[in-house]
Order: structure tokens, then sequence, then C-alpha cells
């Protein structure tokens, strides 16, 4: 297969998928109870819609917010609502969330029903659906999906660009995606086009899954796609391909601007496994509360790619693949790259989580880390072309607005410096402390500028 198109810098890590890229999605087994966070996108946090003692059907809504950016959730089982709490949560640390204790029974919300055929739903319909659905991205950022394909009005959507590149190491979740929910994900990207007004649809693979990439074209010539421009864009294998500005430029040549977004440039970003998620609201009002989740790592006995019920435990899922056949160094949300190390297996699947990675001790020393050796490899691999040496040594000296000017709010933390530096020095942990700073003094000097206009 020819090398596909790229993007400058970025890496090539062992990318180590052998282990599940080859094994079908299979059901994960409903669990008893399960812990469904409140908060599980970008964007403002569910107000809870039921309470302890009530009863709840599969599919229910039981959180919901009135703010734009949002996404409401719901019963991943039908039982009863034991608790309204704080509980740990894998990205956030703690999240107040619906505990609900299945009856074994998955009683369908009777609500729930399909839409009808995709030509008889206006864009309106479909930006509704996909709210009321609660579709996040399910690459790891978990945006509302029914926000992207609602821009403003003077920024036009010319294309709808699936990423099927899963860059991260480890994570087979969306090539298992493309290959057995192929017919799903054209219809999602059929809908998310309609809503958008995009008049062309673009797949985008990396040349390391011939098998994704074939499937995709046979469907696509199979009549798949219906009427709409839907062409797969072969991509280099390489990371962080993946990233959405990267990822634009690759498959367009469009470069989005310094703080912008994909749709500055008339472009919008899903995931492959939205378009799917999104086609299944539509046929047959399924809302978002399971996804495939990889469950990996050389710490875990039998590695799977899993269907998974939101809220459902990362202790249980191992467990359901044979437990950890030796005693795990790091196990981690996503995946090595961007991932996070969890300090508990008590927290739950929740709408981004793509993987759970187990490595085993003696593949996660502590890093013994040494003085910048000033090499520029960190340069050389950044993919926002960054300086990443200097933003850190600024970052770590409480100089952000000396970080800030040299682009710290560009870098979208792939940790390609950290990963390439001969020195191990942990620079995207010193460039993420610093954004948050900046942010922090950002909103200050916001609410202070609205205080002094009233």
């Amino acid at each position: 297969m020819a090398t596909g198109k790229s993007f400058r810098g970025g890496i090539h890590p062992l990318y180590s998928k052998e282990s599940t890229e080859g094994k079908p999605i299979i059901d994960a087994a409903p669990p008893k109870t399960v812990v469904i966070p409140l908060h599980q996108h970008t964007g403002a946090p569910c107000e809870p819609l039921v309470k302890a003692g009530d009863t709840v059907y599969l599919g229910q809504l039981i959180g919901s917010s009135q703010a734009f950016v949002s996404a409401p959730v719901h019963a991943s089982v039908s039982g009863k609502v034991v608790a309204i709490d704080s509980r740990p949560h894998p990205a956030m640390g703690v999240s107040l969330a619906v505990v609900i204790e299945s009856d074994g029974q998955d009683t369908p919300d009777p609500s729930l029903a399909g839409a009808g055929s995709l030509e008889a739903l206006s864009p309106d319909d479909l930006r509704k659906i996909i709210r009321e659905a609660g579709i996040v991205g399910l690459g790891g950022a978990a945006f509302p999906t029914s926000v992207k394909v609602t821009p403003p009005k003077d920024k036009p959507i010319e294309v709808v660009l699936l990423n099927g590149a899963e860059c991260e190491p480890f994570l087979t979740a969306d090539h298992r995606v493309m290959l057995e929910e192929t017919n799903d994900i054209l219809l999602g990207l059929r809908a998310l086009a309609r809503a958008c007004g995009a008049s062309r649809g673009l797949v985008a693979i990396e040349d390391n899954k011939p098998d994704a990439v074939d499937a995709m074209r046979r469907a696509i010539e199979a009549g798949a796609a219906g009427d709409l421009d839907v062409k797969i864009v072969l991509l280099h294998t390489k990371y962080p391909q993946g990233s959405e500005k990267q990822l634009v430029w690759a498959c367009t040549q469009r470069e989005v601007p310094s703080g912008g977004l994909p749709l500055d440039v008339g472009v919008v970003v899903n995931n492959v496994a939205t378009a799917g998620a999104v086609a299944r609201a539509i046929t047959a009002g399924t809302p978002l509360y399971e996804r495939v989740v990889t469950v990996t790592g050389s710490a875990v006995a039998k590695p799977a790619n899993l269907r998974v019920r939101i809220g459902t435990s990362f202790a249980d899922l191992i467990e359901q693949c044979g437990g950890l056949s030796k005693q795990a160094g790091k196990v981690i949300s996503g995946g090595p790259m961007m991932g996070i190390a969890q300090a508990t297996l008590d927290v739950p699947v929740t709408k981004g989580t793509s993987g759970i990675l187990c490595l085993s001790r003696d593949e996660t020393p502590a890093d013994v880390v040494g003085p910048c050796l000033k090499c520029g490899r960190c340069v050389e691999g950044c993919p926002m072309h960054l300086a990443p040496l200097w933003i850190a040594a600024y970052g770590e000296r409480g100089m952000h607005e000396e970080a800030e000017r040299l682009g710290a709010m560009d870098c979208v933390e792939c940790g390609c410096c950290s990963y390439i530096c001969p020195a191990r020095r942990p620079l995207v942990q010193a460039i993420r402390l610093s954004k948050g700073e900046i942010t922090a003094r950002r909103r200050q000097q916001a609410a202070q500028a609205a205080a002094a206009s009233k």
C-alpha cells in the first residue's frame, strides 16, 4: 500500500496494537452497578433529573443542562437509583454521579424510537437528535457533537472529516469499529454532513490499517454513502496523526489558525465511532450509553475490544479480560501518549474512555530526569512547530506570560516532546500546568473587566 499523507513533525513510537487489532468486538457483561458521572464531556456539567429511590429504564435521560456546550447523560442499565453523590472520575478526579443498581432486565425506555429516513430529516432535526442522544466525540476529547454541527452562520462548512487514524499506541477500538460497523459510520457521516451543510466527506485512515481502508472503500462502492461525495484519505502512520489540526492539514492542506478551530477553514472533524453513534440515534433512537473500549497492555491476561456500558468500573472490565497476569505498574485511561494514569480501578468508563491500558512494573520504571541537553529533538518532533524546551522552562519557573508569548496555548499536549527527550524531562506536563495558569489568569481578567463595565 502506498505511503499516505502526513504533516511536519511527529514521532514513530512502538504502536503495540498486535494483541487486539485482530480481535472482534465482544459485548462486556452488563455490570450489577453503574456509576454514571454527570460530567463526561467538554462544557457544562449536567444536573441530575432523577433521585435516589427512582426506578429508571435503559436509555432513560438522567442528567441534562441548558448550556449550549454540554451533552445529556442516560442510564446504561435499567434498575434503581441508589445514590447521587461525588465519585472517582478517570479524567476529573471526582464528579457528581448517578449510581444505579441494575435489575438485570435491561428494560428499554419506552420513549426511545427511531426517527425515520435520513432524507426526511432537516438539519435542525438532526442537531436535535444528536443533542438529545448525548453524543460527544468518542476519540477522547468528548466535545459535544451537536455543537460541532452548529457552526456560526459566517463560517460555512464544506467538509466533514472522519478521524479513523487511531494513532495512539495500543488502542484498536476505532479500527474494529471501522471493520464491523462500516455502514453505520457512513450513514452517520451523511447525517453529520446534512446537519452542518457540508457537500463532501473524507474518511482518514492510517496506512497500518489496510483492512479498514478496504472495508470502507467496498461500502462506499456498494452505495452506503448515498449521494454524498465521500473519499478515503490514506494517512502515513505517524503520531499524532489523529490530532485535529494535523489531520486537517494532512487531508486538505488547510492550516487551522492559532487559537482557531477546523470550522475556521470550513472543516468539521468527528471520530468514526461518533459517526456510528449518530447513525444509531437516528435509526433506533439509541442514546450514547455504551461505547467500544480496548482493554490491553502487558499486564492484562486476555486483551480485548469490548462494547461497554457507560458507568462500568475499570476493575470489572479488567476482571472480564482474565484479570492482571502481572503486577501493574501503571493503569492508564486512554493510550500511553495522552492518557491519564489512574490512582484506583474504582473509576467508571465514561463517554471519553477509548482504552484501559495496564502496563507491568518493568515497563514503567521511574524516570531519572536529567538536565536539558539543548539537542532540539523536541523542537523537531513538535507537530505544532513550537519550542517545548523553552515553554516548559518558563512554565517551571512560573514565568507564564513568557510561556504564553512562545505559544504555550497552541500546544495540543500530544506528548511528543516528553517521549522523544533523551533527558526524560516532563516537558508536556510543565506546559500543561502553565496552560492552566494562563487560562486561570485570562478568566480572572475577563471577570474583572465584566465587573468594571457594570
